[in-house]
């Protein structure tokens, strides 16, 4: 989900491709681009850190400006406003809970139950950043829903559908009920974060309303792993 500003200073596992992603959508007031793996949605701090899919973006497309954020090892569909209006006008989207996200994942471990909603407010944690936490007195509301797509001998494919767009919410909330996401380098145990070169979270569905036109709007980015 969103990226934590502390998340910039580890030095990401598999290093994005250069150049523009692929765009899955381009107008007047709207791209939407699929988004790889180790590539920052926003630049961090110093020099070495300014790459990110914003200044990738902005090179092409002056004036593109940032709705949403993806964590910097998540891949998949994100969007991108053209102008301050629709910026707006789709930020609230997401305030407001409009939107419809959907993620692919593989998790460790065989999940016992079909689906289910998991609840838990998140965090940062202090001691230990960038990690977050579950902390239902101090931390702020959560809710994720998952499906099992497959189940294999020793790991499952799920869709997570998140409610609301915590930091680390689908990393936090699948390490909760026993099943880490595979190649979570925060998260995961060695095992797991050794059973991928990536870690295996992708953004596979978003439906926003068109600032424009009202029309509702979905993007499609097929899970590469």
């Amino acid at each position: 989900m969103n990226a934590s500003d502390n998340e910039i200073g580890r030095e990401p596992r598999m290093p994005p491709p250069e150049g523009l992603p692929p765009l899955l959508h381009s107008d007047n007031r709207l791209l939407v681009f699929s988004k790889p793996p180790g590539l920052l949605t926003v630049p961090g701090i110093g020099p070495e850190k300014a790459d990110c899919l914003a200044s990738r973006a902005d090179e092409k497309f002056p004036g593109a400006r940032i709705v949403h954020r993806l964590d910097r090892d998540t891949s998949g569909v994100i969007v991108l406003a053209r102008d301050a209006e629709a910026h707006r006008n789709v930020s609230i989207q997401f305030q407001e809970r409009q939107v419809e996200k959907h993620y692919e994942a593989v998790i460790g471990g065989r999940l016992a139950i079909d689906e289910g909603v998991i609840d838990a407010a998140l965090r940062k944690d202090l001691d230990n950043p960038p990690r977050q936490i579950i902390d239902e007195q101090n931390g702020r509301s959560a809710s994720t829903r998952f499906e099992v797509i497959e189940r294999y001998d020793d790991r499952t494919r799920v869709k997570l559908s998140p409610r609301t767009g915590r930091s680390h919410q689908l990393r936090v909330h699948m390490l909760s009920i026993g099943h880490p996401i595979l190649g979570d380098d925060l998260y995961a145990p060695l095992e797991l974060l050794h059973a991928s070169p990536r870690l295996l979270l992708h953004a596979t569905i978003l439906t926003i309303t068109h600032p424009s036109s009202g029309q509702e709007l979905t993007f499609f980015d097929p899970c590469p792993f």
